[in-house]
């Protein structure tokens, strides 16, 4: 996706009309936009100026905008729940995810984190993603074709139980159920000092996924949750919209990294989170005294 201060051929258009009613196409020579208020015509459309006001042939009216890649991302075709801006923006933040990076993910999905990756990886980067089930990978392969995007990653069917076949990833993102059932293959695909993110939506998932990060050398591990909550935009009355975005999930982080048998740097690896290396879980009776 490309920036310019005027729509041309080729680029995601979004155009926002009354109750904020919103459509993301790309425009196309010749093709026309059909909504229940009116066509448009592309050809009317290409050359206008970004932010401009345009009319259907029935004289609705529609403001001309680039969308945001989280309005591409809400808008996706999904057949599973997708991870929201909000959680994906803080993802890309704290992973380090920059242009020219090699990063991965298992669990592709509809394909909104992929979209998120390729985009922050740039034209020199690249995105490797894992999926077992051939239908999400088709339609996530189409959500990218369709902003254009594909070229930039490179799509793997398989059980990631079997391991990935990348060493040296950047960063690794894993959207599964059971991520704690793979940490050791994510390690394995990371380079030392590599970054890992996973989501997961209960409080028994992000025990296991903690006690499976400190037996593989995960490191600066750390846990928290996105809340978003809107603003009604008046200044005469201001005050918070009756709805908010709240739990989607917790985002779990850590580093892989090389611990040191040098007693020298018990202290630090201790601070970090893996200095505890012979903790075990707790066995299920043990976790039914403490209940």
């Amino acid at each position: 996706m490309t920036y310019s201060s005027t729509a041309r051929a080729g680029d995601i258009a979004q155009l926002v009309g009354l109750s904020h009613k919103n459509f993301i196409f790309t425009l196309k020579t010749g093709g026309d936009f059909q909504t229940h208020r009116g066509v448009l015509k592309h050809d009317e459309l290409i050359g206008k100026t970004w932010g401009s006001q345009v009319f259907s042939h029935m004289g609705a009216p529609f403001f001309l905008l680039q969308p945001s890649l989280g309005d591409i991302l809400m808008a996706l075709p999904r057949n599973t729940q997708i991870l929201y801006p909000k959680d994906i923006g803080f993802i890309l933040v704290s992973m380090g995810v920059a242009p020219g990076q090699q990063v991965m993910e298992a669990g592709t999905g509809s394909g909104s984190m992929t979209i998120a990756l390729a985009t922050a990886v740039g034209a020199e980067g690249r995105v490797t993603s894992y999926e077992q089930r051939p239908d999400m990978q088709n339609l996530a392969r189409k959500n990218l074709e369709r902003i254009g995007l594909a070229e930039r990653v490179d799509f793997k069917l398989r059980d990631i139980q079997l391991g990935f076949d990348e060493t040296d990833a950047d960063a690794f993102f894993l959207d599964v159920p059971n991520p704690y059932d793979y940490i050791g293959q994510v390690r394995a695909a990371l380079k030392p000092g590599g970054f890992f993110c996973t989501l997961i939506p209960t409080f028994n998932q992000v025990e296991k996924t903690l006690y499976a990060l400190r037996q593989n050398k995960f490191a600066f591990v750390e846990v928290c949750e996105i809340l978003l909550r809107y603003f009604k935009p008046e200044p005469s009355r201001l005050r918070p919209v009756d709805r908010m975005v709240a739990h989607t999930g917790f985002l779990i982080f850590g580093r892989r990294i090389e611990p040191s048998a040098d007693p020298r740097g018990l202290e630090l690896a201790n601070e970090a989170g893996v200095g505890s290396m012979q903790e075990v879980k707790p066995t299920s009776s043990q976790e039914e005294q403490n209940v």
